[in-house]
Order: structure tokens, then C-alpha cells, then sequence
């Protein structure tokens, strides 16, 4: 009996804990490092910062866990997605971080993935709050300015991400009513249906 009323909450409290979202901050914190790193390099090699050259390893290291931690933050913000009720995001987590190394396609998918993700948001919100071109542009000048100065670039692809977190975040806290779970392909009946709640 005892280990009946034991096992009965386990399957319920796994199921109220949805994935959390990715914590931005750490991103700020790799780029602030991968500051430092450029600092450190240009005091100990003045000749970097007249020819160029091959960086420290360092550099490199501090530069590329950035960008890998920023590939992490999107795969968990699309397994967040995954596992909204009722939601089907048409995205998944793979294809999300995926896309971003197939040639030319790259810079259609930034404008791709943030587009639904808005889909999502504003749907949920019954108002568009998140505007998903300016993700992208935010995030194509952020990758142009990090082969000029990677710390200052990696900082700047870091605000995006903070944008679609706390839009993502709005719309969670929002009051979940039937209208705002329809999948993204019926946005036009959504609204319909909104409509006819709302009257």
C-alpha cells in the first residue's frame, strides 16, 4: 500500500515540470570572457592587431564554447516548444541547430526558426508581440559583426536570444484558454475562434 502511494506522485511530478528555458546570462558571461581573451591576446601579441594571424588557443576556445553555448540555447528553446500541451511546433530541436551549417541555407533559417516561434507567441498572446524579422536582422549582423570582433559579436547574438526568451516567457505566463493552443498551420482559425470566445 505504502509503495503504491510512493510510486502514484512520481509519473505527475515529472509531467508538471516542463523543460526549462535556456539561461541567457551565461551567454553575456562567454562573450565578456571572450573579451577578456582579446585583451589578453593583443597585450601579449601586439602583431595581431596590425597583420592578423592565426589566434591562441584561448581565443579560440572562449570564442567557440560561446557560440556553441548559443547553438545550445536554441536547441533548448525548441525543446521547450516540444513540449508545450497541445502545441505542435513544426520545428524540432535537431533541425533547429542543424540548419545553421548547410551553406546559403543558414541565412534563410534565421529568419525561419524565429518566425515560429512568433507564430507561437502570438497566437498564445492573441496580439503580435514578437516581431520575428528583427531576430533575424539582430542575429545577421551579430554573426557579420563576430568575424570583425568575435567577444562584441557574440554579446550582440546573445540579445536576440533574450528577446525571444522573455517573449517566450510572457506567453507562458499567460492564462492558457483553448483558442491559444492550436497548432501554428491554423493561425487563421485561431483567430476566428478567439474572436468567437472573446464574444
Amino acid at each position: 500500500m505504502n509503495v503504491s502511494d510512493a510510486d502514484s506522485p512520481e509519473p505527475g511530478s515529472h509531467a508538471a515540470q516542463p523543460p526549462r528555458l535556456p539561461l541567457i546570462w551565461i551567454g553575456y558571461l562567454l562573450g565578456l570572457a571572450t573579451i577578456a581573451a582579446e585583451f589578453v591576446a593583443v597585450t601579449l601579441h601586439p602583431e595581431l592587431a596590425k597583420e592578423g594571424g592565426i589566434p591562441p588557443l584561448y581565443l579560440f576556445l572562449a570564442s567557440f564554447v560561446g557560440g556553441v553555448y548559443w547553438l545550445v540555447c536554441i536547441y533548448q528553446v525548441h525543446v521547450v516548444l516540444a513540449h508545450v500541451p497541445g502545441w505542435t511546433h513544426p520545428i524540432s530541436p535537431a533541425r533547429a541547430v542543424g540548419f545553421h551549417f548547410i551553406p546559403f541555407y543558414q541565412f534563410y533559417w534565421i529568419f525561419k526558426w524565429p518566425r515560429e516561434i512568433a507564430n507561437f507567441v502570438n497566437v498564445r498572446l492573441h496580439q503580435p508581440i514578437m516581431k520575428p524579422v528583427a531576430v533575424g536582422v539582430a542575429v545577421l549582423v551579430a554573426l557579420i559583426l563576430r568575424i570583425l570582433d568575435p567577444g562584441f559579436g557574440l554579446i550582440l547574438l546573445f540579445f536576440p536570444m533574450s528577446y525571444v526568451s522573455e517573449c517566450l516567457r510572457r506567453a507562458f505566463a499567460a492564462p492558457t484558454i483553448q483558442s491559444g493552443s492550436l497548432p501554428p498551420a491554423s493561425s487563421s482559425s485561431s483567430s476566428s475562434s478567439s474572436s468567437s470566445s472573446s464574444s
